[in-house]
């Protein structure tokens, strides 16, 4: 997704070095973030009005994608929150305790093993999920276990061993919303550096109008564009992605988006709005 991503290009529609080669004129490269707020537009699917929550570009200025984040910026923060290596306090291989150290030729903190030798390494986790529209509607479950519980979210969940991001995305709503879905397009790739997650998100469609709660799910439902509970929504992630697709629809194309959400520090993780959405860019 990363690849797809530098193929596709910047919002501009210019390539990748075309952009650099522009941006190598000045000390500085502006990116574009977003803010969240309340606003009225005609939706494209539609002749009535609706009021929908749209995003309202903002620039700001910020390092090249993949450089050090600057200090105190939340980009930085978030970077440095990602897991805590202190709390592997024993080797998953042999069993043997642990000791925190930085190893030769690296600059993070690892647990290292104190009989084998062996070094713990924390990765991201990846979620895959399905926005799925039907007749201007969107299918939404309520979620039946913590965290969020009884809020709405997309059909979602961890990738396993074994199957593609599509695959996933797909049984993942079969198990939250017992829909059978075809996978269309992928729509949005969001980075969360605090909590070590990455999320794909798939355009899909139903193949029948059969669906249903899985065990994990209290309601599934298809909410008009209109009438989505922003109010009620589980995770940021999912809040930024229904943003993201409402906004291309007021434009007139569905783009693939790519983003960094940033979780604002000192925010509760119940706070959905607590964000920023760096880096994104747009194809």
């Amino acid at each position: 997704m990363l690849k797809a991503v530098q193929i596709l290009g910047w919002s501009s529609g210019l390539t990748i070095s075309q952009r650099l080669t522009k941006t190598r004129k000045s000390s500085s490269v502006s990116f574009i973030s977003t803010s969240l707020n309340l606003s009225t537009f005609s939706s494209v699917t539609s002749s009535s009005p609706r009021r929908i929550i749209s995003f309202n570009p903002i620039r700001m200025s910020s390092s090249l994608p993949g450089t050090d984040p600057v200090a105190n910026s939340p980009a930085f923060v978030s970077v440095q929150s990602a897991g805590d290596v202190r709390k592997i306090k024993f080797c998953q291989w042999c069993g043997g305790p642990t000791k925190h150290e930085i190893p030769d030729g690296e600059e993070k903190l690892r647990a290292i093993c104190t009989h084998c030798g062996k070094i713990a390494y924390q990765n991201p986790k990846m979620v895959v999920g399905c926005l799925i529209e039907h007749e201007e509607k969107i299918l939404l479950c309520k979620r039946n276990i913590q965290p969020s519980h009884g809020l709405w979210t997309l059909p979602a969940g961890y990738l396993e061993v074994g199957e593609s991001a599509a695959q996933g995305a797909m049984r993942e709503t079969w198990e939250e919303a017992g829909a059978t879905v075809e996978v269309i397009s992928p729509f949005a790739q969001l980075d969360i550096p605090l909590i070590g997650q990455t999320y794909v998100i798939f355009l899909a469609k139903l193949k029948n109008l059969h669906f249903a709660p899985g065990p994990e799910s209290l309601e599934c439902r298809l909410f008009a564009l209109d009438e989505i509970p922003f109010d009620s929504l589980a995770f940021s992630s999912i809040y930024v992605t229904l943003n993201l697709y409402l906004e291309d629809l007021k434009n007139g194309k569905v783009k693939f988006h790519y983003g960094t959400i940033n979780k604002r520090p000192g925010s509760s993780p119940s706070d959905i709005r607590a964000f920023s959405l760096d880096y994104h860019l747009q194809h």
